[in-house]
C-alpha cells in the first residue's frame, strides 16, 4: 500500500482521539454528549494543527475484554467516528481494543472509515487481559464479505504485551505481511508513551520491504527525526495533550509543534539528498 494514496503525504502524522469512557465501561459517566463533545473538540484541534490522519480508540474503556466488545461500545463508537468524519477531510481509522477488529472492520465499512488497527493480528502474545491469539483468517475473510477496502494496520510485537510465538521482530513481520496480509505494519515501544529503538525500527523496516511501516508509539517532537529515519510514518497521542499527560484533552499548539517538527526533518532530509546528488555528480577537481 502507498501511503500518499491514503494520506496524500508519503509520512504522514496520525494524531489520536481518546475516547473517554463509553457505556459498560468501569468509568462511564452517563453522558454521550460529554464523549462526543470531547471527541469533536480533539478532532478540531488534530485537524488544525495539520495531522493527515485520524485513529478514533476506547482508549479509557480500561480494563478492556481480549474479545468482542460489547454491542453498546459498537454503537457508541459508530455514531462518535461519524460525527468526526462529519468535521475533518482527512482519513479517519478506528481501533477497539483490546483487539477487536470485527468490530472495528465493521463500524469502519458502515460509516466509511479509511482504515483500522489491529493490535494482535498474528501470532500468540500473553497481555494484561490474557493470552490474545491474532485471527488474521476470520478478519481477513470477514473484510472480503463486506467488500470493503478499508486497510488494515497491524501492530507488531504490541506495547503492554509478551509474544508467546516468534518473538524476533524480522519473522514477526514478515509473517504479518505475507501470512496475514497487512497493509501496513506498527512497531511500538514496550508500552503507551515508550518509542521503539532504532535498531528495532531498522529491522523491521528491512522486513517489511514495501509494505509501510509506521512508529505506534513514544514518538515526541525531539525524537521524531530519529525515528522517522526507518519509519514511514508515525500514530502519535501522548505527546500532543496538554503538558504531555495522558489524561488530559489534545493541545492544538502541541500539535502544531509535532508537525512542524515532521515537515522540517522532511525538508532536512531532502537537502541533504539534493546536495549529496550534487557532489556525487560533479566532475572530479583536476590538480596539478
Amino acid at each position: 500500500m502507498d501511503l500518499s494514496s491514503l494520506f496524500d503525504t508519503p509520512k504522514p502524522v496520525i494524531g489520536v482521539i481518546h475516547l473517554l469512557p463509553l457505556p459498560t465501561s468501569p468509568r462511564w459517566g452517563s453522558s454521550l454528549k460529554e464523549v462526543i463533545d470531547r471527541a469533536e473538540q480533539e478532532a478540531t484541534a488534530l485537524a488544525a494543527g495539520g495531522v493527515h490522519g485520524i485513529i478514533v480508540e476506547n482508549f479509557f474503556d480500561a480494563p478492556f475484554t481480549k474479545e468482542r466488545v460489547d454491542p453498546a461500545v459498537v454503537s457508541s463508537m459508530s455514531l462518535i467516528v461519524h460525527r468526526v468524519k462529519q468535521m475533518v477531510g482527512i482519513p479517519v481509522g478506528i481501533n477497539v481494543l483490546r483487539n477487536d477488529g470485527h468490530s472495528a472492520l465493521a463500524i469502519a465499512s458502515c460509516v466509511g472509515a479509511k482504515f483500522i488497527r489491529v493490535n494482535v493480528l498474528m501470532g500468540v502474545m500473553a497481555t494484561d487481559q490474557g493470552i490474545i491469539e491474532g485471527d488474521a483468517y476470520k478478519l481477513l475473510r470477514y473484510r472480503r464479505e463486506l467488500g470493503s477496502d478499508v486497510k488494515i494496520f497491524a501492530d507488531v510485537l504490541v506495547k503492554h504485551a509478551q509474544p508467546i510465538s516468534v518473538p524476533q521482530i524480522a519473522a514477526a513481520v514478515h509473517d504479518t505481511v505475507h501470512r496475514g496480509l497487512a497493509d501496513a505494519v506498527i512497531l511500538s515501544g514496550w508500552a503507551t508513551g515508550h518509542a521503539p529503538t532504532s535498531e528495532d525500527l531498522k529491522e523491521a523496516k528491512i522486513a517489511c520491504g514495501d509494505t509501510p511501516l509506521l512508529v505506534g508509539s513514544g514518538a515526541t517532537w525531539d525524537n521524531v527525526p530519529q525515528l522517522m529515519e526507518y519509519a514511514d510514518g508515525v500514530i502519535v497521542s501522548s505527546s500532543l495533550k496538554r503538558n504531555g499527560q495522558i489524561q488530559q484533552a489534545i493541545d492544538p499548539i502541541r500539535v502544531s509543534r509535532f508537525v512542524d517538527a515532521v515537515r522540517l526533518d522532511i525538508a532536512n532530509k531532502k537537502n541533504k539528498h539534493i546536495a549529496e546528488e550534487e557532489i556525487r555528480r560533479s566532475p572530479p577537481v583536476s590538480i596539478g
